[in-house]
């Protein structure tokens, strides 16, 4: 992201002119990398998120609530003692750095005046909040860092603060277009030339800046005056209303950056970064949840396959036992022709195929009758265990279905509550825990897709739970049931009110049907439909899992 030296020094700008005099009443730590202050300033109550995450690092207010831990971590519970009833004097930083200063005073137990300041370095995966006191003494700070560990100062308790290093220049010294030149010129990228060389410029400001002014990474001399003229007027208007907060898209992905235009919001930059992360946040938080959840079916799906694997090669080798069996009845039959000594194989006639000649082997440490027996225990082996096998197929064949089927409403999940309902159905089934106790439970959040077609009520599941409620508890016997035919998908209920449903309607439904199912890119799809009164759920069977009859089918395109 690209929240460099001229977005922060646009929302300090803000901050300062908002928060000035305002009083810290609340701090709250959501998760190791936040810090929520919570301010009283102008008659408003506001919240001032810092966040030092590595990528997602930055600090503006925030209007989106998150949730306080019971059990305040150890750093919120020193803020509090030293901040809570403070009042903020300024809000700064210096220059282009991504360095906040949060000046602050009060008095302490004994009426003292005191002053405390609240640093905020905001330096990707350096980025820390640091407390000092009116001596530049650290108090203590969120991440602890020591020489030690090869950082070039430390942040620890009782040490002097000391500001990182920064060897990069500062754009206001530069005086005029001549000294811009001599100091880029050389470079083959005018991006990394300002990047690597000034301090608070991002890449993607700069990217963003020859985008808008339609250039390419190689400037001529005519381009890097109006590149120059353009930087400069935004730094001269960072605290004005001529620049606007802008969101692009960036080598491929969404990002923001500031533009030449203006804007009448107030606190424009605090809010449209909070909205920014925030819905960032939101879809980072539904991938990483959509993927735990499924690494997790994964496994289990890998498991099972590998199971039916095993399962196809002993029934391969199941296909056999009518040859044990042969085997034994013929050197039972023989016996009295076949010489006593033991031998490794023998030629007899095979009674089961016109008497011609079969060469039957044989452990030479055995009799031949010891050897008939031996084949005899070994067809009765193989024909138990094809009849377990076969029933371990069947079951396994079903268990990869149903995790299919999963699988199948986590890609098609489009808010972290439905990835909730998916994860409480796997928590309650015994195919992912041993300890769960089956059963057909309502949904925990009944909230399925809702249609309205030509004046009817159409509702479509979104999981396998939502299914089971929709078909079985929720719809009426009259009512009709479509699914597509052999293919993973949801369950559709049209709610007919005891009317004559027209071909048309039929068609709409099976399409929709066919729409929220595994064949949606596909034509020609075949859906099938009856009354809900001809579904059925075995006893037993996997949530999702219904039989039907008296069903007709139409082949619709999605």
């Amino acid at each position: 992201m690209a929240f460099d030296g001229i977005i922060l020094k646009s929302i300090v700008s803000e901050l300062n002119s908002t928060l000035s005099n305002g009083k810290i009443n609340k701090v709250f730590e959501p998760n190791k990398n936040e810090i929520i202050l919570g301010i009283y300033a102008n008659g408003k109550n506001y919240a001032l998120n810092i966040c030092i995450d590595s990528s997602n690092y930055r600090i503006h207010l925030t209007t989106n609530q998150k949730p306080n831990p019971l059990n305040a971590a150890n750093f919120c519970m020193l803020l509090r003692k030293y901040l809570i009833g403070m009042r903020i004097k300024q809000i700064h930083n210096h220059e282009l750095e991504r360095i906040v200063k949060i000046d602050l005073e009060g008095y302490n137990e004994l009426n003292d005046f005191l002053t405390r300041r609240l640093i905020v370095e905001l330096m990707g995966k350096h980025s820390n909040i640091i407390l000092v006191n009116e001596n530049n003494r650290i108090i203590d700070s969120l991440r602890h860092i020591d020489t030690i560990s090869n950082s070039t100062r430390n942040i620890l308790p009782a040490y002097v603060y000391e500001y990182p290093s920064n060897n990069k220049i500062d754009f206001s010294s530069i005086n005029n277009f001549d000294q811009f030149y001599e100091i880029v010129s050389n470079s083959t990228s005018i991006t990394n030339a300002i990047s690597n060389t000034f301090t608070g410029f991002s890449k993607l400001f700069v990217k963003h800046a020859l985008e808008e002014l339609n250039f390419n990474d190689n400037l001529d001399i005519e381009e890097l005056k109006k590149l120059y003229s353009y930087i400069n007027n935004i730094i001269l208007n960072i605290s004005t209303k001529n620049i606007s907060f802008i969101c692009c898209e960036i080598d491929g992905k969404q990002d923001y950056s500031v533009s030449l235009t203006p804007h009448t919001e107030d606190l424009h930059f605090n809010f449209a970064i909070d909205d920014f992360y925030f819905k960032k946040e939101v879809n980072d938080n539904f991938k990483n949840y959509r993927n735990d959840v499924l690494k997790l079916l994964l496994t289990h799906l890998t498991k099972y396959k590998k199971r039916l694997q095993n399962i196809n090669e002993k029934l391969k080798e199941c296909e056999n036992l009518d040859t044990f069996r042969i085997y034994g009845e013929l050197i039972t039959a023989n016996l009295y022709r076949i010489p006593k000594e033991n031998v490794e194989k023998i030629t007899l006639e095979n009674y089961y195929d016109n008497n011609s000649l079969i060469t039957i082997p044989l452990d030479k440490a055995f009799s031949p009758s010891i050897n008939a027996k031996k084949f005899f225990k070994k067809y009765t082996k193989l024909k138990n265990a094809l009849e377990i096998v076969n029933k371990q197929k069947i079951d396994t064949a079903n268990e990869i279905s149903y995790i299919e089927s999963i699988i199948y409403a986590l890609e098609n999940a489009e808010t972290i509550s439905d990835i909730d309902d998916i994860y409480a159905e796997i928590s309650e089934n015994i195919t992912f825990n041993k300890n769960s106790k089956t059963g057909n439970k309502k949904a925990n959040n009944f909230n399925p897709m809702k249609y309205e077609i030509d004046g009817y009520t159409v509702f479509v599941g979104k999981n396998n739970k939502q299914n089971d409620y929709l078909t079985c508890k929720f719809a009426s016997k009259n009512d009709l049931w479509f699914h597509t035919k052999d293919i993973h998908g949801s369950h559709v209920v049209l709610q007919s009110n005891g009317k004559e449903i027209s071909d048309d309607i039929l068609i709409k439904c099976a399409k929709l049907a066919a729409k929220n199912s595994k064949a949606k890119q596909s034509s020609n799809v075949p859906v099938d439909y009856t009354f809900i009164k001809f579904v059925k759920k075995p006893s037993g069977a996997k949530p999702g899992m219904v039989i039907y009859s008296n069903n007709k089918t139409l082949y619709v395109n999605p």
